[in-house]
């Protein structure tokens, strides 16, 4: 749910005087509904009866308000148990759904005669209230007031005994001139919705039915520093871990309930008293793989008793879900839309390895295939592409040990000392899980012991040996509680337990690893990484205990390198728990492994601020948290920052000519023999081919000397290395280039030589440029333009002759045409905008042209039509005679009549398209964004209203803005002469 700070009265009556016309939207606000935001309050298990079943008399002057509802319900307890809450104001937060925080002094118990404030939500938009206890006795209360924009409410509680308990009824009542209009029917309606909620949840407090908890919308002391924290700000309470290393086949314990242990172990951890775990109402499962459960976070749930929470998982495949559903959890919570979060994951790999060693599968249990939770979280793809599989990258041993080449190449060691060093590392991180009583292998070993092959330890993919592997055989288990400091405190978990999410980050790189520009670099890490200190306000410098995800060394590298850690520090450790091959790689799970060591590790020393990072697939997909036993100073935000990304690489299978290698990597096989070499060379025109050889040839001309760097050719059907050391060529030219300017983000179509033609990998380039522009929210506009002297030609033609037509899966024809942003856009047209080069400009919300700028749709004298949203878009924004011109004609109409028919915004002098588009952009991102997101969503929809909805349906979407937050802070802004400071909210 959704809760924001009070408006001030006066700010308000202030926008009231200074925009009249903003008065109607306003009363709409006003007199809508006393809605709940806790929609996840759930009816009790209790007995109940409907409001047909229970006859209850109206109360005394209710009929004197223009709008009345009411809810009844019949309750199994007596009507003592039932006053005692309805009449005691230190719980009216646990059952009255749009009760927020009480403002001022008020008796703990209602009083006839008695005063108070009370903040309550009107609309999802926090208002204030006056009011007057009229009555409050053996039968309940009744409640005057008055609020904003003229309006009165009344509020009324009867309570009467019947034979099986009680029968209670809540009455609400609206008065006022905005109350009286068209729109307070449905103002109404949602009042009453909220009265019956309250009821389900005063109900499942005096039956003692189950659902999640209810807390007081009141600033918590944190009693160690003196601060005042917002209750929703997010807190982790408890953490809980299971290692079973000895498991018996025969009586395992399945991954789901080894969850449910974790989590009740994390429970305890918390320090609370009475039941915790049933109060959640959200619960997250990264699933098993070691056993696959459809809706594992279901099974936790009704095991824990919470069958009222909403359920999550992460997707099926990636060691970045932990941290993500953390990262999520917590978000949820400093949104208000969730109090209390579950989080945790299992595996029995050890068991299921030992149960099929004896012929044997485990009987665990099954659920119906069609069951699911209610949401699923994380990025879900294939891991390889064709390039990958055809050469044997199918497994991360192998791509790792091939990005663990690139590394060595890169930092110009020699294999030798290189292997010492990831040795090194590896032996350091075995001396941690030496301490970690929840570590699956917790010896200590030299580096000598895991870097070279031996009896026990073979080698897997040169440069890897068995113990530089995650292991992945293991029974381990995790559970971490998030919580808002409101629920904390509420639930009694002693404030020496709480450890605060300072922020958290995630983003993708270049998903398929053969198509990277860099094998030894991580984008996606560095942007999550900048992206999430900047949010803490700290540097890599600050940080105390990390735990980088550590699968095989390379993962530690590309995040040390993305994050500026050093990892040939042993002053500096790079993990709390030992890492995936000593502490154990429990599939999807292991990042809430090393969260729930890092919590009490900063509980022994609150000023220290931790980070731990959790990565999926081939170091594609990355989640990172940062946290401290102090309270931050700013919001927690999940930060999905859009990542500048260099240009992907063609992945290629046939070498024809010279290549550079990259990187080298040798599968070999249980007896120890080599297998085949796998190897990526970089073409001179900044290809990458991938090649598997199998002779002992050419096994040996790829591994002996040193082959990193130097020249490959093929002799025939023979593998040549030559040549000096030299430099990798650089990618091709990227067909599309992203570019942050403050909170605007720059997309270029950088296709000169074809004008800027949309080919296929051009249309998924821009259809991922957006994507990352979308899912910043620090990104308030998106510029669009091209390079060159033509904006766009539209579909490469010649490309979709040889079959690479520009149509992507999310966002369709071109890569945009299908779903424009919906982040304001602006294009800067220069030159020719024909065709889908049109199409794409009408995807934009502002149009700047250059003088020299000219749009058409020519596809008619193609055989063809503009199908991607040509015709449509320009039938709509177009006198019908000239989007007929266009259509039947196929010619170029100048920007300047465009401009003269309003498609067409400005015209600007040749060259300036894209100046005056970037100052139009920083305008747009200077205005409150929810503001600038609601109004565009206003015009966008407005021409579908029906002219008897329109006021109604514009003033319903208005509301929200005009109360919130950033309405008070422009009002301030305005009167105290400086710059507003907005938040979104």
């Amino acid at each position: 749910m959704s809760k924001k700070s009070r408006p001030e009265k006066s700010r308000v009556k202030g926008l009231v005087d200074t925009g009249r016309t903003l008065a109607p939207v306003l009363a709409r606000t006003a007199m809508t509904t006393l809605e709940d935001l806790a929609s996840r309050v759930v009816p009790g298990n209790g007995s109940t009866a409907t409001a047909a079943d229970v006859t209850v008399p109206a109360p005394e002057g209710i009929s004197g308000y223009a709008r009345q509802v009411e809810a009844a319900r019949a309750i199994s307890a007596p009507p003592t148990a039932i006053l005692d809450v309805v009449l005691d104001t230190t719980r009216t937060h646990e059952w009255l759904t749009f009760h927020l925080s009480w403002r001022g002094e008020r008796a703990e118990q209602l009083t006839t005669g008695g005063e108070f404030v009370q903040q309550m939500t009107l609309m999802d938009i926090p208002v204030q209230v006056r009011w007057i206890v009229e009555k409050a006795d053996e039968t309940g209360f009744e409640l005057r007031g008055a609020g904003p924009m003229g309006i009165t409410v009344g509020l009324w509680c009867t309570v009467v005994p019947t034979a099986d308990g009680s029968a209670v009824r809540l009455d609400g009542a609206l008065d006022g001139p905005p109350v009286r209009g068209p729109v307070g029917i449905s103002a109404v309606r949602s009042v009453e919705a909220a009265l019956t909620e309250s009821l389900d949840a005063l109900t499942g407090l005096v039956d003692g039915g189950g659902g999640p908890g209810r807390y007081a919308d009141e600033s918590v002391r944190h009693e160690r520093t003196g601060e005042m924290l917002d209750p929703s700000t997010p807190v982790l309470i408890g953490v809980g871990q299971i290692v079973r290393r000895d498991p018996d086949p025969d009586t395992a314990t399945e991954p789901a309930v080894m969850s449910v242990e974790a989590l009740q172990a994390a429970a305890a951890d918390t320090g609370a008293q009475g039941p915790l775990l049933s109060r959640a109402d959200l619960v997250y499962a990264v699933p098993s793989a070691s056993w696959t459960y459809p809706d594992q976070a279901g099974f936790v749930a009704e095991a824990v008793g919470a069958e009222f929470a909403e359920t999550v998982q992460t997707s099926p495949y990636g060691g970045d879900g932990a941290q993500l559903a953390v990262n999520d959890a917590a978000q949820r919570i400093a949104d208000r839309a969730a109090h209390l979060a579950l989080v945790s994951g299992a595996e029995a790999g050890a068991t299921v390895a030992a149960l099929q060693s004896r012929g044997r599968e485990p009987r665990w249990t099954t659920q119906d295939p069609d069951r699911g939770p209610d949401r699923v979280i994380g990025v879900d793809r294939p891991a390889n592409n064709e390039a990958e599989t055809s050469v044997g990258l199918g497994a991360p041993i192998y791509v790792y040990s091939l990005i663990e080449s690139a590394l060595q190449a890169d930092s110009g060691e020699t294999a030798e000392a290189h292997q010492q060093h990831i040795g090194d590392l590896w032996s350091r991180h075995s001396g941690i899980a030496a301490q970690n009583p929840f570590a699956w292998d917790p010896t200590a070993r030299t580096a000598e012991d895991i870097a070279y092959a031996s009896a026990t330890n073979r080698t897997v993919s040169a440069p890897y040996t068995k113990l530089l592997c995650a292991n992945l055989q293991v029974d381990l288990a995790a559970g971490v509680i998030v919580a808002s400091v409101a629920a904390a405190q509420a639930l009694g978990v002693p404030q020496d337990k709480w450890v605060f999410l300072h922020a958290g980050a995630s983003g993708t790189d270049e998903w398929f690893v053969s198509e990277r520009a860099d094998l030894t670099r991580s984008p996606a890490i560095a942007a999550a990484g900048a992206a999430a200190f900047e949010h803490a306000g700290i540097t890599a410098d600050d940080l105390g205990p990390v735990d980088l995800y550590s699968c095989f060394p390379s993962a530690v590298q590309l995040g040390a390198r993305a994050l500026g850690l050093p990892w040939q520090d042993p002053s500096r450790p790079l993990s709390v728990t030992g890492g995936l091959t000593s502490a154990g790689g429990p599939g999807n799970n292991y990042g809430l492994h090393a969260v729930s060591t890092l919590v009490p590790l900063l509980r022994e020393d609150p000023d220290q601020v931790g980070l731990s990072t959790s990565l999926g697939w081939y170091a594609t997909k990355h989640s990172l948290g940062i946290y401290s036993g102090t309270p931050p100073s700013r919001p927690f935000a999940h930060l999905k920052p859009a990542i500048e990304r260099p240009a992907p690489r063609p992945a290629r299978t046939e070498l024809d000519g010279p290549a550079v290698i990259e990187a080298v990597t040798v599968p070999h096989g249980r007896d120890g023999g080599a297998e085949g070499v796998v190897v990526s060379a970089i073409t001179p025109d900044g290809a990458r081919v991938l090649l598997r050889r199998e002779s002992a040839d050419d096994i040996a001309a790829l591994t002996s000397g040193t082959p990193l760097r130097r020249t490959l050719r093929l002799d025939g059907h023979r593998v040549v290395v030559e040549g000096e050391r030299q430099e990798l060529p650089d990618p091709p030219t990227a067909p599309v280039l992203t570019r942050r300017d403050g909170s605007v983000w720059v997309i270029t179509l950088n296709r000169p030589h074809a004008k800027n033609a949309i080919d296929h990998a051009t249309a998924v380039q821009l259809e991922r440029a957006v994507d990352d522009a979308e899912d910043d929210s620090g990104v308030r506009a998106i510029v669009l333009t091209g390079s060159g002297d033509t904006f766009c030609a539209g579909m490469d033609l010649a490309g979709a002759h040889r079959g690479q037509v520009p149509v992507t899966d999310r966002r369709g024809p071109l890569g945009l045409t299908a779903e424009p942003p919906t982040t304001p856009t602006v294009a800067a047209v220069e030159g020719p905008a024909l065709a889908g080069g049109f199409e794409l400009a009408m995807c934009a919300d502002l149009i700047i042209a250059a003088e020299n700028a000219s749009f058409s749709l020519p596809e008619v004298k193609r055989g063809l039509l503009a199908a991607a949203g040509g015709l449509w878009r320009s039938a709509t924004r177009l006198p019908r005679p000239v989007a007929l011109e266009l259509a039947l004609l196929g010619d170029a109409l100048p920007a300047t009549r465009l401009a003269e028919l309003g498609m067409v915004n400005t015209v600007v002098p040749e060259g300036r398209a894209l100046e005056t588009a970037m100052e139009t952009a920083r305008r747009i991102a200077a205005n409150a964004p929810l503001s600038v997101r609601v109004g565009k969503q206003i015009v966008d929809e407005a021409p579908t209203w029906s002219p008897e909805e329109a006021f109604g349906r514009q003033s319903e979407m208005a509301s929200p803005v005009v109360l919130s937050d950033d309405a008070r802070e422009g009002v301030a802004a305005f009167a105290e002469k400086r710059e507003p400071r907005w938040t979104g909210r």
